[in-house]
């Protein structure tokens, strides 16, 4: 077992090396490239074979939800119809080792027949690939973590790690945020770590002042059934919470005379419209309780928040 678990450490050791020396051998060819990738208004057209066709569609993948339209296709279908996908707005980013691959040939020459750019990840720069492209990114030519340095491994983490890369600078020259990541992931775990409390809450607020008697406060309460009443100041801030907890405590003959003021509980936990959905359940779930008034720094209600519309939700 101890030797297996070496054996594992040394492969990720190899792969960490590779990394390191893709990091040290970047330079202005890649912020070239990315400048070529980000000016096109089409889609950027990741292709490969193999492996690194593999890495492909993920790094297809991975544009398309980060802001950058994209798709992947495959060289083989591209020969064979598909080439009909590529227009004038389009940008083939094309992933390659050696970089002559017979596969590539078809697409490569009609990218430069109709003056489609390419922009090319390989190891080798006298390569067909590298002389069709615009601008080549020339990853080291490293050995694999495969012992017979044969299987694609280390080279094709060098190839995932950089399609990463150029994909998160392209977010960051597009200004894409948590917004529009939303609206690309509405479904899935992910969807729901992106919703905000402003995407859960009701803006009919329960709301009552601090000297509203009790029979206001009832009314209220049960008007809007949320369990709960907003308690404000003149000045129209949050100061307290009435809860039904709170009623039961302090029913006694003279109950309604007694106003909001007298049996709210002051300082109520206030989250902001814009706080992630999830860390909201979270503050409930911790304090035990089933609701959280909704305000920004002006402590004025905006809404209220349930920890019902947080399971309906999925997040509690």
């Amino acid at each position: 077992m101890g030797k297996e678990l070496e054996y594992v450490k040394s492969i990720i050791k190899k792969e960490i090396l590779g990394l390191e020396e893709l990091y040290n051998s970047l330079g202005i060819e890649l912020i070239r490239a990315i400048d070529l990738l980000y000016s096109k208004k089409g889609h950027i057209i990741v292709s490969g074979i193999g492996k690194p066709g593999h890495v492909g569609r993920k790094v297809a993948a991975t544009l398309a939800s980060t802001g950058s339209p994209s798709f992947f296709l495959h060289p083989s279908e591209a020969s064979h119809g598909d080439l009909g996908e590529i227009s004038e707005d389009d940008i083939l980013f094309v992933l390659s080792l050696s970089g002559n691959t017979q596969e590539l040939a078809p697409m490569l020459a009609y990218a430069n027949r109709f003056g489609i750019d390419i922009v090319a990840v390989t190891s080798n720069p006298d390569s067909t690939l590298a002389k069709s492209s615009r601008i080549a990114i020339i990853i080291p030519k490293i050995e694999e973590a495969c012992p017979y340095n044969l299987a694609p491994t280390t080279t094709t983490t060098m190839m995932m790690t950089l399609g990463d890369a150029i994909a998160l600078c392209l977010l960051k020259r597009r200004e894409f945020n948590r917004e529009d990541f939303k609206k690309l992931h509405p479904g899935g775990a992910l969807g729901k770590r992106l919703l905000t409390v402003k995407d859960l809450m009701h803006t009919n607020t329960p709301i009552v002042r601090e000297d509203d008697l009790m029979k206001s406060v009832l009314i209220e309460m049960t008007q809007k059934s949320f369990g709960c009443a907003c308690v404000i100041d003149s000045n129209d801030k949050i100061i307290g919470i009435v809860t039904d907890g709170d009623l039961r405590r302090n029913i006694s003959t003279n109950f309604l005379d007694m106003t909001a003021g007298d049996i709210m509980t002051r300082n109520p936990k206030i989250v902001s419209s814009d706080m992630f959905a999830q860390e909201a359940t979270k503050i409930m779930n911790n304090h035990k309780i089933t609701s959280l008034f909704v305000a920004e720094q002006d402590r004025i209600p905006r809404g209220i928040i349930h920890i019902h519309d947080c399971l309906r939700a999925g997040l509690a």
